[in-house]
């Protein structure tokens, strides 16, 4: 039921930036990072004050790895912003999705810590399949393959002349991996 309920949500929100972006992937993602970013934080603040009152050590590993995917949906953000360059109503959008989303998605963690694990595994597993279609779009010259982003090229270590679909392969495998670890997660909850 709840894993029904996890990938429930996940279809809604797809429906609800499949209608709004269409296909402009840039502001999609400055969207849609902007909520990423809110997860991990929320799991690793709530693992942290749980390994507080519980007095064990045993929550570091996790808590480092929450937060770090919370840092590196945050730099996915500033990546598209430079792209994307959003105006002033879809950063309006931002600060609104991020308040209901971080909202929501802080009550189902409280109550439901599996759901949440595995929603966020399937929104993951969601934003490869954009990402994908994103690259697609790119190598077939729908859209321009320029530069990327200096800050990206410094965050990953790319080559100096690397491109957009280069910055799109690689926040796509850092998705996966954030698939991978959620669903890990709800796993072992279960």
């Amino acid at each position: 039921m709840s894993d029904k309920f996890a990938l429930s949500m996940t279809k809604f929100f797809r429906f609800i930036a499949d209608t709004f972006f269409v296909d402009r992937y840039g502001h999609r993602a400055v969207v849609l990072e902007t909520v990423a970013g809110v997860p991990g934080m929320v799991a690793g603040v709530l693992m942290h004050f749980k390994s507080l009152r519980s007095m064990k050590t045993g929550y570091g590993a996790d808590i480092r790895e929450m937060l770090a995917e919370a840092e590196n949906e945050r730099m996915h953000l500033m990546f598209f912003i430079e792209i994307a360059k959003p105006n002033r109503f879809e950063r309006f959008l931002v600060s609104f999705a991020q308040i209901v989303f971080g909202t929501f998605y802080l009550i189902i963690y409280l109550f439901f810590t599996r759901t949440a694990h595995r929603m966020i595994g399937y929104f993951e597993d969601e934003a490869v399949k954009s990402y994908t279609e994103y690259l697609k779009m790119v190598e077939e010259g729908e859209l321009e393959n320029f530069q990327a982003p200096l800050l990206a090229i410094k965050y990953y270590d790319l080559d100096r002349n690397a491109k957009l679909s280069d910055l799109i392969k690689a926040v796509r495998n850092d998705e996966q991996k954030h698939s991978n670890a959620n669903h890990s997660y709800a796993d072992n909850l279960s």
